[in-house]
C-alpha cells in the first residue's frame, strides 16, 4: 500500500481505474451480460450497475483494457436481454413501460425483493446504453444492431406515464401498490433522469416538469459556501458521470451566478470542513479523512460492548451537514469528486488509505469503514465485498478527469442535448455544439 499511494498521480488514477474495470470483467454473467449489485455471494443485479459496465466498456477499448469486439460482444449481451424482457409489469416480470425493475435475479432476469419499477435507475440504464451507441458508430453488423438496440429501448421509455399526472416524476412503481408516494423533488441525482425524459423522441415529461422539479431546490450557506444542498456526495456525483455541466446553466443556476460543476466543487469543501469540525467526535475525521455518501454501515449488531452508545444505519445515505452520521465514511466517495477538486480528491484518499490499507484489495476501493467501531485490535469495522455502482462512479469520473473522454462522448448525443435544451441549459458547450451543428450542415 505505501508503494502504491506515493505513485505520481496519473499512475495511481490509473491503477484504481483498472481495479474499478475489472469488476464488471469478473463479475458479469457470460450469459445475459447483467452485474450484479455487490461482489457478495447471491446478489441480485442492480440495473444502475449495467449501465456503468456499458459505459465503462467504450473508455476500457480506448485505454486497451478490453478488444473493440469483446465489448461490442458484451454490450449486446445485455441489451439484448433488455429488449427481450418481460414487460408486463407483472410481480415476476422484468419491467414495464420501458422503465426495469430496480432489483434482477441475475439468472432469469426476473424481479427481486419486491423492488420497485425504478425511474432513475432506469434512466442510468439507459445512459449507459446511449453512451455505447455514442462510441460504437462502425459500420458492422454487430456495431449497427447495437445502435439500433440503444435507440429502440430509448424510445420505448414512456417518461410521461412516470409523471403520474403530477409536477414532478415519481421515483418508483410498484405492481402491488402503484405509483410510489413521492416525487423526485429537491435537488439530487435525478438530473440525469429529467434530461433523458425531456429529450424524448417519443414519450418526453411535460414542458413544465422540470422548473416543477427545480422548484423545491433548498439554497444554502454552509461553512461560507454558498450552494444548492445535498448531504450526500453521490448526489453530485451520478448526473455528471456522464453530462458535462462545467459552464452550461439552467434558469436556476443561472440566476445564483453558479453551475452544477462549480456546486460539486463547493460539496467537497463542505464536507472536509464539516469532518474537520468533527461535532459527533468521531475516530478518525479531519480534513483529510472525508466522504458521507450513500454506503454500506454497520449495524446493531456489529456495535458491541467497546462502543455500546454508537447509534449505526446500516446502509444509508449519510450527508453533511444534518446527518445521518454515524462515523462511517465512503472512499469511492472521495475518488469520484476529483474532477471537482483533484488536489483534495486525491490527499485525502492517499491518507485513508495510509492510515487504513484494508480499504483497498486489488486495487478496488471498499465501499465504506467506520473507524469509531474499532475491534480489539483497533482496526476499523470494514464493509466486505465490493459494490458495483462504487467501482462504476470511480471508474467514470476518473475518466472524465483524466480525459474528459466520456462527457465529450455524450455532447454528441442528440436526445441528450435536447434535453438539456428542453430544461432551459445554455451556454458554454451547449452553444457550440449548436455551432458546430450547424456548421456540418452547411459542409454537407
Amino acid at each position: 500500500m505505501p508503494q502504491l499511494c506515493t505513485l505520481p498521480d496519473d499512475d495511481f488514477l490509473d491503477r484504481l481505474q483498472r481495479g474499478a474495470f475489472d469488476y464488471f470483467v469478473d463479475t458479469m454473467n457470460p450469459a445475459n451480460g447483467l452485474i450484479p449489485d455487490t461482489s457478495r455471494d447471491n446478489s441480485p443485479v442492480s440495473i444502475a450497475v449495467v449501465g456503468f459496465a456499458l459505459s465503462a466498456y467504450p473508455a476500457a477499448v480506448e485505454r486497451g483494457w478490453m478488444e473493440r469486439a469483446e465489448a461490442v460482444r458484451r454490450s449486446l449481451l445485455a441489451l439484448h436481454f433488455f429488449r427481450d424482457s418481460d414487460q408486463s409489469g407483472s410481480p415476476t416480470a422484468t419491467g414495464y413501460k420501458g422503465f426495469y425493475y430496480h432489483f434482477l435475479d441475475i439468472h432469469s432476469g426476473t424481479r427481486v425483493w419486491q423492488s420497485e419499477l425504478s425511474m432513475i435507475d432506469s434512466a442510468m440504464l439507459i445512459a449507459g446504453m446511449l453512451t455505447a451507441a455514442a462510441y460504437f458508430t462502425a459500420d458492422t453488423p454487430a456495431e449497427t444492431e447495437l445502435r439500433e438496440l440503444a435507440e429502440l429501448l430509448y424510445r420505448r421509455v414512456d417518461w410521461r406515464w412516470s409523471q403520474d399526472g403530477q409536477g414532478t416524476i415519481r421515483q418508483g412503481w410498484k405492481p402491488e401498490c402503484g405509483y410510489l408516494h413521492y416525487g423526485w423533488e429537491g435537488y439530487s441525482e435525478a438530473l440525469l433522469l429529467y434530461a433523458l425524459a425531456l429529450g424524448s423522441p417519443t414519450h418526453p415529461i411535460s414542458a413544465d416538469c422540470y422548473p416543477a422539479w427545480t422548484a423545491t431546490y433548498q439554497w444554502e450557506n454552509l461553512y461560507d459556501q454558498d450552494f444548492l444542498y445535498a448531504g450526500p456526495l453521490f448526489i453530485h456525483h451520478f448526473s455528471q458521470a456522464w453530462i458535462d455541466l462545467r459552464g452550461i446553466r439552467d434558469p436556476f443556476m443561472q440566476q445564483k451566478q453558479s453551475d452544477y460543476f462549480e456546486n460539486g466543487r463547493r460539496a467537497v469543501f463542505v464536507q472536509r470542513r464539516y469532518t474537520q469540525l468533527n461535532p459527533h467526535e468521531f475516530v478518525g475525521y479531519d480534513r483529510n479523512c472525508w466522504g458521507l455518501s450513500a454506503c454500506d454501515g454497520p449495524n446493531g449488531d456489529q456495535v458491541g460492548p467497546r462502543n455500546p452508545q454508537l447509534r449505526v444505519f446500516g446502509y444509508a445515505a449519510r450527508g453533511v451537514p444534518y446527518g445521518p452520521d454515524d462515523g462511517t465514511l465512503s472512499p469511492p466517495s472521495v475518488l469520484a469528486s476529483v474532477p471537482f477538486a483533484p488536489e483534495l480528491a486525491l490527499a485525502a484518499l492517499r491518507n485513508m488509505l495510509l492510515r487504513y490499507p484494508q480499504l483497498l484489495s486489488a486495487d478496488r476501493l471498499t465501499t465504506s469503514f467506520n473507524a469509531t467501531l474499532s475491534d480489539s485490535d483497533g482496526q476499523p469495522w470494514v464493509s466486505p465485498g465490493h459494490y458495483g455502482l462504487d467501482q462504476g462512479i470511480i471508474f467514470m469520473m476518473i475518466e472524465n478527469h483524466r480525459s474528459g473522454w466520456i462527457w465529450q462522448l455524450l455532447r454528441g448525443c442528440s436526445w441528450l442535448r435536447d434535453g438539456l435544451r428542453h430544461a432551459g441549459f445554455a451556454g458554454g458547450w451547449l452553444d457550440q455544439a449548436t455551432l458546430d451543428q450547424a456548421a456540418g450542415a452547411t459542409s454537407r
